[in-house]
């Protein structure tokens, strides 16, 4: 009768398995359900698309690169970050102007990730949040998560089905009945799989389904040189800036951070 504890130890994966994806499923789908308003009247600006598309670090990029294009914010190729207009025209470049520091240069990495924790970033990401944009944290993760514990439980129910299988049989119980219990939370685990296939939303880091498909929108928007450039950037990040020496500034990690 020892093949019948394996076959709870296979009920128990596939089962806890296929219990923690439903109950993910369902709280994505009731956040997905919150943003089918926002999804038809939102607007995305910039700064959305930019945590929408590559986080915190996203938007300390746009608006960095927006900064330099209006010559009020020099990014050297060497990796340092000069400020020439101290007056931020927003919270945003507010934040960027604060990370850089009184002294009005500093080298663009530690200023880059300090701008990408400031208030404002945080602010953006709670509207987006409360809109159903953007995921919440945990979200995207657990439903990931959920999915990847099913598929291995889909090898480990087989594994030990193929030990029952092997193993030597006293008690006069068919080995095609055996084989036949531990088909069950196999196909369980399974059909948890492919319902998750069709039903359940891809996540990114970031964006919600709904937040997705706002970005999908904004890129195939007719825009102006200019915001065609910097939406360019926000959805794609520094490897969308064609300028050399503005992506050097970027890129540059030959020197030690220096405040």
């Amino acid at each position: 009768m020892f093949w019948v504890l394996l076959l709870l130890l296979a009920w128990a994966f596939a089962g806890t398995a296929c219990t923690r994806l439903c109950l993910a499923a369902v709280r994505a789908a009731a956040l997905d359900a919150h943003a089918m308003t926002a999804d038809r009247e939102h607007d995305l600006t910039l700064y959305e698309a930019a945590f929408l598309s590559g986080g915190p670090a996203r938007v300390a990029d746009v608006t960095m690169v927006s900064m330099a294009r209006q010559r009020r914010l020099l990014l050297a190729h060497t990796g340092w970050a000069t400020v020439v207009d101290p007056e931020g025209r927003d919270e945003m470049e507010q934040s960027v102007i604060g990370a850089i520091g009184p002294e009005g240069q500093s080298r663009i990495a530690p200023a880059r990730a300090r701008a990408a924790g400031a208030d404002a970033v945080r602010r953006l990401a709670d509207r987006l949040v409360r809109a159903g944009l953007a995921v919440p944290d945990g979200v995207g993760a657990t439903v990931g998560a959920a999915v990847r514990q099913v598929r291995a439980a889909v090898p480990a129910v087989a594994v030990l089905g193929a030990t029952a299988l092997l193993l030597p049989v006293r008690t006069g119980t068919p080995r095609l009945l055996v084989g036949l219990w531990f088909a069950l939370p196999l196909i369980l685990s399974l059909s948890c799989l492919a319902i998750a296939r069709f039903e359940v939303h891809p996540y990114s880091r970031w964006a919600s389904p709904a937040g997705q498909r706002l970005l999908g929108a904004l890129v195939r928007r007719p825009a102006g040189d200019e915001r065609s450039f910097l939406t360019s950037v926000a959805v794609r990040g520094i490897r969308a800036i064609g300028e050399p020496q503005l992506r050097a500034a970027f890129t540059h990690r030959d020197q030690p951070w220096r405040e």
